[in-house]
């Protein structure tokens, strides 16, 4: 499977889990939902910055 295709399927999942909670709890799914953003960015940020650092270490 192709890098896009597992990344659609972790954000729907992602989806159904706080609409799930914010069933429950709208707050906590606003809170749940901006960790979950502020944690995939931060590992967007690290894969993409990892061929960088092979490079420079390499020199």
């Amino acid at each position: 499977m192709s890098t896009r295709v597992l990344a659609l399927a972790e954000l729907g999942f992602v989806v159904l889990v706080l609409v799930g909670v914010a069933l429950l709890s709208v707050p906590v799914a606003l809170i749940l939902g901006g960790v979950l953003g502020v944690v995939a960015v931060e590992r967007e940020s690290a894969t993409s910055a990892a061929p960088e650092r092979e490079g420079a270490s390499s020199e």
